[in-house]
């Protein structure tokens, strides 16, 4: 069961056609059920919202919002939706919003936090989830926690790979320099597991469903992820919107955010249906049973808006000064302040 490079649409894009109680709580706004077809609709159909969605197709944490656009939710909630497909890369992102190909989306929250600090126009309005990503190695490797890393090579897709960003955080914090302590190597995307077990890299560093899916297939023994230790009960990926985007179409926002609330407590509650529709749309290369496995393990049952939001701006861009990425004269409180939009005050 090896992790391969989901197909692409030659366009880039997708389309087609409540809150739950525990999400309502969160948002302040009436609640309404999926299966039920009972919520409030913003817009009568022919006249939605338009707006353009980007998302990491390749992401399993990202599948909820491929779902909710064939499932209707975007609709009930007034909104005509694209969603443009922009990599597994943080820049790309940052280019999909910068070049207009996109309004907002959901990106990891790190990849957002550098170029806001250099000025990039994009405000935060909504957190989706937590865990996304792995270190794994083999198990008669020695390493068993962080601190073994030191001196030890680690596997990733890409220079400035999200797994890499997030993982210097954690081995910082642990006592490791992350850029003196330990070699970074990049592979091929879907061949860094082969590294691994080459004895060309000791470890490596991925997103899931692929990480999932060599621990299980090879049963590599998993080091750390964004959910344990440094990043336990934190935010993973987060919603941004072009600033000027969100100044005239406030209400399209708060419906993006409601729409994205409804859909990933859904999931929470049922992985199984989600990982179904990402099999049979996407084709990742691992059983429907291995899919459900991984979002069952995402905690899209928390959600952050508001001051939880912006408190997690804030430890981000701490994290990052941490690391050297964020300037030292950068003020995390005041930043996160600025960039973080309470969407449902």
């Amino acid at each position: 069961m090896r992790g391969k490079t989901m197909p692409v649409k030659s366009n880039g894009l997708l389309s087609r056609r409540q809150l739950l109680k525990t999400g309502a709580a969160a948002a302040g706004i009436g609640a309404a059920g999926i299966l039920t077809g009972q919520g409030t609709r913003y817009a009568i159909a022919g006249n939605l919202t338009k707006i353009k969605l980007e998302w990491t197709e390749v992401a399993a944490c990202h599948s909820p919002v491929g779902f909710a656009l064939d499932k209707g939710i975007f609709t009930k909630h007034g909104l005509d939706v694209e969603l443009f497909y922009q990599g597994a890369s943080g820049q790309t992102l940052i280019q999909a919003l910068a070049t207009r190909k996109a309004e907002a989306g959901p990106g990891l929250l790190y990849d957002w936090l550098k170029p806001i600090e250099q000025g990039f126009d994009v405000k935060l309005f909504a957190g989706s989830h937590g865990g996304c990503q792995s270190i794994l190695t083999k198990q008669d490797s020695g390493i068993k926690t962080l601190t073994d890393l030191k001196g030890k090579t680690i596997g990733t897709f890409d220079v400035m790979s999200p797994s890499r960003v997030a993982f210097s955080v954690a081995l910082k914090k642990a006592g490791i320099d992350p850029e003196q302590d330990v070699t970074w190597k990049v592979f091929p995307f879907d061949l860094v597991a082969e590294a691994v077990l080459r004895g060309e890299a000791d470890a490596l560093a991925h997103m899931d469903p692929w990480a999932y899916g060599w621990e299980k297939e090879h049963k590599f023994h998993r080091v750390a992820d964004t959910q344990t230790g440094t990043f336990k009960d934190r935010v993973c990926c987060v919603l941004g919107v072009n600033g000027d985007y969100y100044e005239a179409n406030k209400e399209a926002l708060k419906r993006v955010a409601a729409a994205n609330l409804e859909v990933h407590q859904y999931a929470a509650q049922h992985p199984d249906e989600v990982a179904q529709w990402y099999f049979d749309t996407l084709r990742p290369g691992m059983s429907v049973e291995t899919l459900t496995e991984v979002l069952a393990s995402f905690t899209y049952h928390d959600h952050w808006f508001g001051d939880k939001l912006r408190d997690e701006v804030k430890r981000g861009y701490e994290d990052l000064k941490l690391t050297g990425v964020v300037d030292a004269s950068t003020d995390p409180e005041e930043i996160a302040s600025r960039i973080t939009i309470d969407i449902f005050a």
